[in-house]
Formats: structure tokens, sequence, C-alpha cells
């Protein structure tokens, strides 16, 4: 092992998480500190998850959306995030458009984890991002938006596909990088 950090942090897993996130050395200490508080047995449940996440989106129900968040990172299915997997978590789910944020989309669209998007998944996606859009800005939502299955149909439309079709990873990152509205429709930026 590596040496250990101020905090308790283990240095290669600080190096790592400098690396692979915009987050400062300050920041995944502080963050460390308080996971280990909030979890001591260094793993996060779905439920303390969900709570965390929920204080990003005061202002809406972000259950839902949490759950399927957590699912994608949970790649052993064990129903527990360690340190890393969180704030890889939180990195990932900030607003962006790189290749590497939209290969997780695809992952968190991709429910069944076949490898596939499918309609009926980009309907449940588009339910639970609605649900962080606070109520009162859901009534300033273009026509076209202004209903989970309007962002959905609109969303499927962008990949090109017949209702019972399916979209691959490529296409699906393809698609949105060509679509002035596909990244704002697969995410929910409250700043």
């Amino acid at each position: 092992m590596g040496n250990a950090q101020s905090g308790g942090i283990p240095r290669e897993i600080l190096d790592d998480l400098k690396l692979t996130t915009r987050f400062s050395e300050s920041e995944i200490t502080q963050w460390y500190e308080n996971f280990q508080k909030q979890c001591p047995t260094g793993r996060i449940t779905l439920q303390q998850f969900e709570e965390i996440y929920g204080k990003f989106f005061p202002d809406s129900d972000a259950t839902t959306y949490a759950q399927h968040v957590f699912r994608s990172f949970d790649a052993n299915d064990d129903g527990t995030l360690d340190f890393k997997e969180y704030v890889v978590a939180l990195h990932m789910t900030s607003s962006g458009k790189s290749t590497l944020k939209l290969e997780w989309a695809f992952s968190l669209f991709d429910v069944d984890k076949n490898g596939y998007v499918t309609k009926p998944e980009v309907i449940e996606l588009s339910q639970a991002i609605f649900k962080l859009i606070p109520k009162d800005k859901q009534t300033s939502l273009p026509n076209d938006e202004s209903t989970p299955e309007k962002r959905a149909e609109k969303l499927w439309a962008i990949f090109d596909k017949k209702d019972n079709e399916r979209v691959a990873e490529g296409e699906f990152i393809e698609a949105i990088q060509s679509s002035d509205d596909g990244l704002r429709l697969i995410q929910y930026d409250h700043k």
C-alpha cells in the first residue's frame, strides 16, 4: 500500500481520483473524511446515496434518478459503493460532454445492462430526470418537453430509430454529440 494522506485516504486512491476527476486534493480529502464518518464500513448503501444525492436537488425528487445512478456504478451488484466509486459517480454525473461521460450516460440508460438502449428504457430514464426538475421550472419547459413522455419522444427521435429498435453505445454517443438537444435531454443541469 502507498502512504496515507492526511485524513487517512490512501495516496494511490487520492492520486487516481485527482487524475480521473475535476476535484482538487483538498476536496477529495474532505469528502473522504466525511465519507468515513458517515460510512464507517467504507461502503455506502443505496439509501445513503439517495439521501446524499437528494441534497443536490433540494427542490425536486431525485430518488429515482439516484437509484439509476447508483445501479450504473455498482459494477459488482453488491448493493454498495466504495469511496472511489462514490467520487467517480459524483464526477461523472456533473455536466459535461466528454466521451467518457457519454459512455457513462449510455450505461445509465441501459437499465437491463444488455448493451443496448431501447425506447422503454429512454422513457424510464426520462421520467426519472423529469422528477429532478423543480415543479416551478417544469411549467416553463417548451411544449415538446413539458412531460417525461414528450421528452422521451424528442430524445428517441434523435436516435432515428423505430419504436421497437434499439441503440448501441456508439450510436448513442454519436447521436448525443451531434445533437444540440441531445445532451440537455439526457440530464438535468440544476445550476
